[in-house]
């Protein structure tokens, strides 16, 4: 019973019951996870190791790397995409519980509530993901960082350290909050597409 219910979760996290919800899936799973796996890791892997100040010491270099990058951008945009899946997670973990097939999912109105409940909550995650993404990286990298070392105790307490491949990275972030603004857009389109959906079935009643 255990793996009938791991087959239906699995296939409806696969094909969920929107047109544009898998559309949203085959965009989320392979363009937006195959541009931060393979690109991302391509521009932002060796970043530490390039970011160089001025005195070059490994202290130095370190301690304003830490300031420059609280969170790798690589770790915030893999915590953005694993929690903007979890409402729909739980929605399809709940359905493969109730053994609801994929094709009744938006035919009770509980269900159709719960699956709207869940598309709304990823546009919240996903404006909340957006929002912090500007304060930490903001919209463009400079190619020269002011750090403050005061807390090292030098004789000057700013910095200049150079950061690497600076425009890849800008062109990089606005990728990104490229992806987060089409992802937020078929979310609300497939709510759209919900209300449509249940309404012709109320009147075909």
């Amino acid at each position: 019973m255990s793996a009938n219910y791991m087959r239906s979760f699995s296939e409806g996290c696969l094909r969920p019951p929107t047109v544009i919800g898998q559309f949203h899936t085959l965009f989320f799973g392979s363009v937006r996870m195959f541009f931060l796996g393979v690109l991302g890791f391509a521009v932002y892997g060796n970043e530490a190791l390039h970011f160089s100040c001025d005195p070059d010491k490994r202290e130095v270099n370190l301690f304003c790397y830490n300031q420059f990058r609280p969170i790798t951008p690589q770790v915030f945009w893999a915590l953005q995409l694993v929690i903007v899946l979890v409402p729909g997670a739980f929605f399809h973990l709940y359905a493969a519980c109730k053994s609801i097939k994929q094709e009744d999912n938006l035919q009770q109105s509980f269900y159709t509530l719960f699956y709207i409940f869940s598309v709304f909550l990823r546009i919240i995650l996903e404006a909340v993901a957006f929002w912090l993404q500007i304060q930490l990286f903001g919209f463009r990298v400079n190619a020269i960082y002011m750090c403050d070392v005061g807390a090292l105790e030098k004789k000057f307490n700013i910095t200049r350290c150079m950061v690497p491949e600076h425009f890849e990275k800008t062109i990089f972030l606005i990728a990104m909050y490229t992806f987060t603004v089409i992802t937020v857009v078929l979310c609300v389109a497939e709510i759209f597409e919900i209300s449509c959906r249940r309404l012709c079935f109320l009147k075909t009643r």
